[in-house]
C-alpha cells in the first residue's frame, strides 16, 4: 500500500473510532429532567378558578386499604402486590427516569446523581411533600425473570436509600417494587434501553381517588 493509501486507511480508522465513541457517549447522555418537570408530571393539577374538576369515583374499602399499605413500608412489594399496583396505577400520575447503575449491579453510578438530586428536590416541594411515592424498577429482557426481578428490586431500594440518606426524604412516603422484565415499556424491542428504567408513581389520595 502506498503512502497515500496508508493515510486514507488511518483516516478511515480514526473516523470509525470517533463515530464509535460518539455513539457510546450519545447513548449514555440522556436528557435530564428538572425538579419542576418531575413535579408537573407527578402532582395533581392545581385547581383553576372558574373550572370544576371532574369528580373522582369513590374508592373501595379494599382500595383504600391497599393505598394506605404503600406507606410506612420497610420492604419491597410482593409479587402479588406489585401486580395489583401495575393493574390499578394505569391512571396514576407517573414519570420514567433513566437512572444509571454500575453494570450488573445495584450500585448507583455517579452519572445518575444529578437526576436523583432533581428527584429529591421535586419530592421536597410543597405539592409532593406528603405524597405516597412508589419507586418501580424495571430491566430489559436480557437474563432470567427471577434474576432481573431481584436486580430491579435492589436498584429501586438503592434509589430509596439515596433519597433518604443523601437528600433527607421521609422514608415513610417511599415504597419500592421490582418488576424485572415484566411490563416492558417497549415490548416490540425487549432489549431496548428505554426498558431499563425506574418509574416514579404518585399514589392517589386514598379518600377520593378511584381504585377497584
Amino acid at each position: 500500500m502506498g503512502s497515500y493509501g496508508k493515510v486514507l486507511s488511518r483516516a478511515a480508522c480514526a473516523l470509525a473510532v470517533g463515530c464509535l465513541i460518539w455513539g457510546q457517549a450519545g447513548s449514555v447522555a440522556a436528557a435530564q429532567l428538572s425538579a419542576d418537570q418531575i413535579v408537573k408530571a407527578l402532582a395533581p393539577a392545581p385547581a383553576t378558578r372558574g373550572l370544576t374538576a371532574p369528580e373522582a369515583k369513590p374508592m373501595s374499602e379494599s382500595g383504600r386499604a391497599f393505598v394506605k399499605s404503600l406507606r410506612h413500608r420497610t420492604r419491597s412489594l410482593t409479587f402479588e402486590e406489585g401486580e395489583r399496583l401495575a393493574d390499578v396505577s394505569k391512571d396514576w400520575n407517573k414519570i420514567d427516569l433513566e437512572i444509571y447503575f454500575e453494570y450488573d449491579s445495584a450500585q448507583i453510578a455517579r452519572e445518575a446523581e444529578p437526576q436523583l438530586d432533581q428527584l429529591g428536590a421535586a419530592l421536597r416541594s410543597p405539592r409532593l411533600r406528603n405524597a405516597t411515592v412508589i419507586l418501580a424498577g424495571y430491566t430489559d429482557s436480557k437474563g432470567s425473570q427471577s434474576y432481573n426481578e431481584r436486580l430491579s428490586e435492589r436498584r429501586a431500594e438503592a434509589v430509596k436509600r439515596y433519597l433518604i440518606e443523601r437528600l433527607n426524604i421521609s422514608a415513610e412516603n417511599l415504597s419500592t417494587v421490582g418488576y424485572g422484565k415484566r411490563h416492558l415499556k417497549n415490548p416490540d424491542e425487549p432489549y431496548a434501553p428505554e426498558n431499563r428504567r425506574v418509574q416514579i408513581l404518585n399514589a392517589p389520595d386514598s379518600e377520593s381517588a378511584a381504585l377497584q
